[in-house]
């Protein structure tokens, strides 16, 4: 039987950052009022699409793990 093993791991964050306060100068709300409900401070923005933003993270992951994406079965992404 095959076990899955996690041997490295990859990150891609936007650089973005919009926060709660940033939206009230656009929508009628506040950071008082979104965070209490959602839990939600801020929230990254991009441009870049999230398969792009997703490559970039892999590619970091088999640097980590030192790795080729040849060694790979299979790749999750959540």
């Amino acid at each position: 039987m095959k076990y899955a093993n996690i041997t490295g791991w990859g990150k891609c964050l936007p650089p973005s950052v919009l926060t709660n306060d940033d939206l009230s100068t656009i929508m009628d709300t506040s950071d008082e009022w979104i965070y209490p409900r959602t839990g939600i401070k801020a929230r990254r923005i991009s441009h870049v699409s999230t398969s792009d933003l997703a490559t970039l993270a892999g590619r970091r992951a088999l640097a980590c793990a030192g790795l080729e994406a040849s060694d790979l079965d299979g790749i999750i992404l959540a």
